[in-house]
């Protein structure tokens, strides 16, 4: 009986921060300037792209009679955006990925939140299918599933120290967006990924970290332990570790820049006291170069 309340109260937390969400990532979505030249590829423009056969599925209200009168065969008019594309996100909700270094600095999660969700809204108003790997929330169009999406995307209910990707049940020739930390095994990485090469999905692998991660300033004595207090190595003298951590972290940067070049996707670093909106717009367009 005990856990009720505790499982309430977990509920009504994620609740009141559905709004907030929502609101910022909309926000920030709409200042995103996505230009306005076609980007030549079907879609749900006016602008016309090209005619293509037809095919079994497709309404006769599509047919273009005009094209298909001179030829033997049917052919319909595709316009800019018409066809609905896939993305699947995963995005890490481990514990190690509410660290924040300063009160001023929102958690690597609340960063990671917000740039999903806006990429979401992003995608699912051009068209597109949007939906989370490892869920019971497939890619699907319409303004519910951003609700739906926000709504998942705050479940923290089981939280590991580290997360891992996950590419289970993505769509065949889809894209993809993870977003974390990655600062668990590496191994899982390699596994998800190459998993989703073989299905054909490229992608994009954001890399988001608090800046005192990527700086090291510490010194002295110290206490660095995992968020859930898994890992703890405690040391008198922490300037001595920071050059063999700032060499891992490049290792484990240029680990993640390779294997994204491997298998066809596209790797960046964001930190999260940078401008949110210049890594939205990186995804974005990482995004569309990966069709």
């Amino acid at each position: 009986m005990s856990a009720h309340p505790q499982l309430r109260r977990r509920a009504e937390a994620a609740a009141s921060r559905l709004p907030p969400l929502l609101a910022r990532a909309d926000n920030l979505a709409n200042t995103v300037l996505l230009g306005e030249h076609g980007r030549r590829r079907s879609g749900l423009g006016d602008d016309f792209w090209q005619y293509r056969a037809v095919q079994p599925g497709d309404s006769y209200r599509l047919i273009d009679w005009r094209k298909s009168a001179k030829t033997d065969a049917q052919y319909v008019r595709q316009k800019e955006w018409q066809i609905a594309q896939s993305v699947t996100m995963w995005i890490d909700n481990a514990a190690s990925m509410d660290y924040a270094s300063r009160k001023d600095i929102a958690p690597k999660s609340d960063r990671a939140r917000l740039l999903a969700l806006a990429i979401a809204i992003l995608t699912i108003r051009a068209g597109e299918r949007v939906g989370l790997a490892g869920t019971s929330l497939p890619p699907k169009r319409g303004e519910g599933q951003i609700w739906r999406l926000s709504q998942a995307l705050l479940d923290d209910s089981e939280q590991a120290d580290y997360g891992s990707p996950e590419a289970r049940a993505m769509i065949p020739n889809s894209r993809a967006l993870f977003i974390s930390d990655f600062m668990g095994d590496f191994e899982s990485v390699e596994h998800a990924l190459y998993k989703a090469a073989d299905r054909g999905v490229r992608g994009v692998i954001l890399q988001v970290l608090d800046p005192a991660e990527e700086a090291f300033p510490f010194s002295g004595r110290a206490i660095f332990e995992s968020m859930k207090a898994q890992v703890m190595h405690e040391t008198r003298k922490a300037n001595d570790l920071r050059d063999q951590y700032v060499a891992r972290l490049q290792d484990r940067k240029a680990a993640l820049r390779k294997l994204a070049r491997i298998t066809g996707w596209q790797y960046d670093c964001h930190l999260t006291d940078a401008p949110v909106q210049s890594a939205l717009l990186w995804i974005y367009r990482a995004l569309e170069r990966g069709r």
